[in-house]
């Protein structure tokens, strides 16, 4: 993921021109996904097979995008999914907050190369806070890719990431608005979400997925300033950004947070983190009870052990990193493009009756 902002005045921001028509969706895509479980069906299904040559998303939309790390070919009919990524023991690597995607060994997958759209969210106007890299930027790469404007909120120091995104954005035919800001301030949070609301257009798809992430041994070494760094990141950024959004979100929109496996095995060095993403899941049965009373559904995503920067940047030992993933039933950790079409499915309209739940994307690990 990506993750928490540290600066109040709001950044600049990148447009790219939209041309394209506000449902595109085929009759026969239709008529695949008829219930939520198809849904994730279909998602899974149109990432797995190319689309036209000139498509958003396809190789040749592609052309201008930064170059995507080598990455087996996810996009084969049938892959064992334990081989198709790097596996521990990982090297040696640290990096001051909040972290580069783009320095990474080896270097995440978010789909830029892989990821291939057909026509899921045409039209559909989406926030992704932290989208700049990990499972956010993934999550970016695959809504423009099914057709969404994409608007994301980042660190500044994140910029060289967040540029790569808007490059993709763009590279699939859609608005790309970048806004770096601090989610720990409410002023910003609500000029954020008017910006996108107004570049954009609109705004009917919610991502709330910065978060901050810091080992800790024991509540010993926790100081109240930290604890505080991770709450009000975690937990008061949603919630301003989330009551910001709601007004300008029409009945069939969707919010989408971010907890975690922490949130129901917690991990020991973890503690305020994984109360955090606890909040999170409670945050968002409780909000989905609220919201269908406007027709906005909510739903949310608890990611296992995945590869993003929140790793090397604080968020693991040493000795932890180097065995990353390497507990879990698939025996290594998740890239962020193997996540995103759950994100798809929670977004798409087609997915009507879900809400109020907590998806695990956890390589075979606990619950959800």
């Amino acid at each position: 993921m990506s993750n928490d902002r540290s600066t109040s005045a709001p950044g600049r921001e990148s447009l790219a021109q939209d041309n394209t028509p506000a449902d595109q969706v085929s009759h026969g895509r239709r008529k695949v996904v008829q219930s939520a479980a198809a849904g994730l069906a279909a998602v899974f299904a149109g990432n797995a097979l190319a689309a036209d040559p000139g498509a958003p998303g396809s190789q040749a939309a592609d052309a201008a995008a930064p170059a995507a790390p080598a990455v087996p070919d996810a996009n084969a009919a049938l892959s064992d999914p334990r081989d198709l990524y790097p596996h521990p023991p990982f090297q040696d690597q640290q990096q001051a907050w909040p972290g580069l995607a783009s320095r990474m060994t080896p270097r995440p997958d978010h789909g830029e190369s892989s990821y291939r759209g057909s026509g899921l969210l045409a039209g559909r106007k989406a926030l992704i806070t932290g989208g700049d890299s990990g499972i956010g930027r993934a999550a970016a790469i695959a809504f423009a890719r099914e057709g969404a404007d994409v608007s994301i909120i980042y660190l500044p120091a994140e910029e060289p990431d967040a540029r790569e995104v808007v490059a993709l954005i763009r590279s699939a035919g859609r608005k790309a608005l970048a806004i770096p800001g601090d989610l720990r301030d409410e002023a910003f949070c609500k000029q954020a979400i008017d910006r996108a609301a107004n570049g954009m257009g609109g705004l009917d798809i919610l991502v709330n997925n910065a978060g901050r992430q810091h080992s800790h041994d024991s509540i010993l070494d926790i100081s109240t300033e930290d604890f505080d760094w991770t709450l009000r990141t975690n937990l008061y950024g949603m919630f301003w950004i989330t009551k910001a959004a709601i007004p300008h979100m029409p009945p069939g929109a969707a919010i989408i947070n971010t907890s975690s496996v922490n949130a129901y095995n917690p991990s020991v060095n973890l503690l305020d983190y994984a109360m955090t993403k606890a909040a999170i899941a409670n945050f968002t049965k409780s909000l989905a009870k609220q919201m269908i009373s406007r027709g906005i559904r909510v739903n949310a995503v608890a990611p296992g052990p995945f590869w993003t920067p929140l790793q090397v940047s604080g968020g693991q030992t040493m000795k932890n990193l180097e065995k990353f993933g390497g507990d879990t039933p698939m025996g290594r950790p998740g890239q962020p493009a193997e996540i995103a079409p759950v994100y798809v499915a929670l977004a798409m309209a087609r997915a009507s009756y879900v809400t109020g739940q907590v998806y695990g994307a956890t390589g075979g690990e606990g619950p959800p």
